[in-house]
C-alpha cells in the first residue's frame, strides 16, 4: 500500500470514528436530562469529580471556557450543593474546588443511565459482533493514549 493510500484510509476512517463517536455521544446525552443539571454543569461537575480537587483556572482550561464563565458554572454547581470550595492548605492563594458526595452521586447515577441505556443496545449483538466490539473499544483506548502521549 503507499503512503498515500495509506493517508486517505487512515483519514476516512478517523472521519467515521469522529461521527460515530459524537453520534453515540448525542445519544447517549438525552439520559443527562434526568440529572436537571445543563450540559455545561455536568461537564464540569465531571472534571471535579473524576479529577480530584481542582483550580478554577485548571476547570476552565479543562473546559475550554474563559474564567468567568467558569465562575459563574461553579456558583450553580456550589449552590446546588454538588461542589464546595476550599483554601488549599499548601498556598492559600489558591483556592480548589471539590465535588461533594451529592454530586459523586449526580454523576455516577448519570453515568450509569448512560452505560445502561449503551447495554442495552450492546446486549443485542451476536457473538462476534461481541468480539469484534470488544476488540475495536480496546484500540480505541490505544488509539486515545497514543494521542495523549504525541502531545
Amino acid at each position: 500500500m503507499t503512503s498515500r493510500r495509506r493517508e486517505r484510509e487512515a483519514l476516512a476512517l478517523a472521519d467515521q470514528l469522529h461521527s460515530a463517536a459524537i453520534h453515540l455521544l448525542r445519544h447517549l446525552r438525552k439520559e443527562d436530562d434526568a440529572s436537571g443539571l445543563s450540559a455545561p454543569r455536568l461537564s464540569a461537575l465531571s472534571v471535579v469529580v473524576f479529577g480530584g480537587p481542582i483550580t478554577l483556572g485548571q476547570l476552565a482550561r479543562a473546559e475550554q471556557v474563559k474564567p468567568p464563565t467558569m465562575t459563574r458554572i461553579v456558583a450553580g454547581l456550589e449552590k446546588d450543593g454538588l461542589v464546595k470550595k476550599k483554601g488549599d492548605a499548601r498556598d492559600r492563594r489558591l483556592t480548589k474546588i471539590y465535588a461533594t458526595a451529592r454530586g459523586e452521586r449526580v454523576l455516577v447515577a448519570g453515568r450509569a443511565r448512560r452505560v445502561e441505556l449503551l447495554a442495552g443496545a450492546v446486549e443485542r449483538l451476536g457473538k462476534t459482533e461481541l468480539a469484534e466490539l470488544g476488540r475495536g473499544a480496546q484500540l480505541l483506548r490505544e488509539l486515545i493514549d497514543s494521542m495523549r502521549r504525541a502531545q
